[in-house]
């Protein structure tokens, strides 16, 4: 069975990032410039800190694209960290020993991977757990979801997000998002009259010297019947789609369709109608709702896929936190570098990027050939099979 794989390395300050994907078929158009515009969405969106605007990120290709064309072979990337030239990085994060001394970093900031990473790893140094467990790694994951966007699109599947809360204020989702505009958004907020308050609540934010977290939406239309499957806990779409979301940093819940708010209602007030075949409009099998986010079981029902990210604010405040130090567990105040201040719009284009990605492994499970064009025909093979079941003889 294919599969899409991908690992990803590099360290924050590092020399830069790299990622090998595997299972991608032959005959799918790519580019690093295909690449570089959802690079540019995850480094845009307002809260966002100078870090940004000194790495404008790019993959480079190294393997497995000729002419402008996947080979089939794995593809490698890499991306580049400017900021390694830059305050001593050089050394700090050489790859050979140094000779002059590195000063450590031992106190421990609350809210991320210091403590429990010093521990498990056995470091009595920070540097080498925050420098991995940095958001900066998920520029990686879009570079890969980048590719598997363009690869679930052959069979007709979009990916997109947008901002549904910074903080306590909330947008009004229109019922039909024109997504031109929420990328034009500074906030990638779909209800532009929200957008100002959005912005102005990102303001108060940073003077106070503090983050501020929200929630973000990821769309996904036209997915075929059929993605995922009810026969086994590993292999049920929503399970692996709300894994992906989980692994986003400063993701601490997720939703998928009215998760939340069914919960506190009965059964017959949170099911998905099915329509008779007289009231189709756009395909054969429809719904009068979609409040399943278009997963049942652990599988597609045709309906568009919607889950939601909700980030706790980024745990990297300019406030000096009350602490301890690693080494001698003594009270302490924490170290600050820098920060976003908040990072929702850009979680969402890092949902779009993990949400494609697991759509494309299952995409690749049920369809899966050796050339797009191959892949092509079995998934319209399968749509001709779709529709009431005729009685048979």
């Amino acid at each position: 069975m294919t599969r899409f794989r991908w690992l990803t390395a590099g360290e924050s300050h590092g020399k830069g990032l790299a990622t090998i994907v595997e299972g991608v078929p032959a005959g799918l158009t790519m580019s690093e410039d295909i690449i570089a515009a959802d690079l540019a969405r995850r480094q845009g969106g307002y809260g966002r800190g100078r870090r940004q605007q000194i790495e404008q990120d790019r993959a480079e290709l190294l393997s497995g694209v000729r002419h402008g064309k996947t080979m089939g072979s794995p593809i490698a990337m890499t991306i580049v960290n400017r900021d390694f030239e830059n305050q001593g990085w050089r050394v700090r994060m050489a790859t050979d020993p140094v000779e002059e001394e590195v000063e450590r970093v031992t106190l421990l900031r609350p809210g991320h991977a210091d403590l429990a990473g010093t521990q498990k790893y056995g470091f009595d140094d920070v540097r080498p757990i925050l420098e991995r467990s940095s958001a900066r790694e998920t520029a990686a994951r879009v570079a890969v979801g980048a590719i598997a966007r363009a690869l679930i699109r052959t069979i007709g599947i979009t990916v997109h997000s947008h901002t549904l809360s910074i903080g306590p204020v909330h947008a009004n989702v229109p019922e039909r998002i024109d997504w031109d505009a929420v990328d034009a958004s500074p906030m990638r907020v779909a209800d532009r009259a929200i957008e100002q308050a959005m912005i102005d609540e990102v303001d108060r934010t940073r003077d106070a010297l503090d983050t501020v977290g929200g929630v973000f939406e990821v769309r996904a239309s036209g997915a075929p019947f059929g993605l995922g499957s009810h026969v086994h806990w590993d292999r049920k779409l929503d399970g692996r789609l709300a894994q992906a979301i989980m692994s986003i940093n400063a993701v601490k819940a997720v939703e998928i369709g009215e998760g939340v708010a069914g919960a506190g209602k009965r059964g017959s007030e949170v099911q998905d109608i099915i329509l008779p075949a007289s009231a189709w409009e756009r395909r054969k099998w429809e719904r009068a709702t979609n409040r399943a986010g278009g997963l049942e079981a652990g599988m597609t029902n045709g309906e568009d896929i919607v889950i939601r990210g909700f980030l706790k604010p980024i745990s990297t405040v300019p406030q000096r936190m009350p602490t301890a130090d690693l080494l001698t567990g003594e009270e302490a105040t924490s170290f600050y570098e820098r920060s976003d201040v908040a990072v929702v719009p850009a979680g969402g284009v890092i949902g779009e990027a993990m949400v494609a990605i697991v759509l494309a492994d299952a995409m690749l499970e049920k369809f899966g050939g050796d050339h797009v064009d191959e892949i092509y025909r079995n998934f319209a093979a399968f749509v001709t099979t779709v529709g009431p079941r005729e009685p048979r003889s």
